[in-house]
């Protein structure tokens, strides 16, 4: 049993100012129909005794640990880029600005 009709479609679609031939409503309106009742399936098995998740598996931190460390030697680092200039990496100019 269809739940979501062409008209319905239609309307959805003119206030997202979308333009749609007759073929691509007829198209949608089926596919949003499978999505719709895909949804109330759903519905029917998320029951107030099944909690409610974000993931369906346990997610961990899987970060290091923050752990201070001596910085990078700032001349070392500039050695190696193309161009440098006042200790800072010196790039191309893009927006014709000073």
């Amino acid at each position: 049993m269809s739940t979501l009709s062409r008209d319905e479609v239609a309307r959805v679609a003119a206030l997202a100012r979308i333009d749609l031939t007759p073929a691509e409503l007829d198209r949608l309106a089926g596919e949003l129909d499978v999505i719709v009742e895909s949804v109330a399936r759903v519905s029917e098995v998320a029951t107030p005794d099944v909690p409610a998740t974000s993931h369906p598996l346990p997610l961990s931190n899987v970060f290091r640990a923050d752990e201070p460390v001596a910085p990078l030697d700032r001349e070392e680092v500039l050695a190696q880029a193309p161009a440098a200039q006042d200790g800072k990496f010196l790039v191309p100019q893009i927006l014709g600005e000073e």
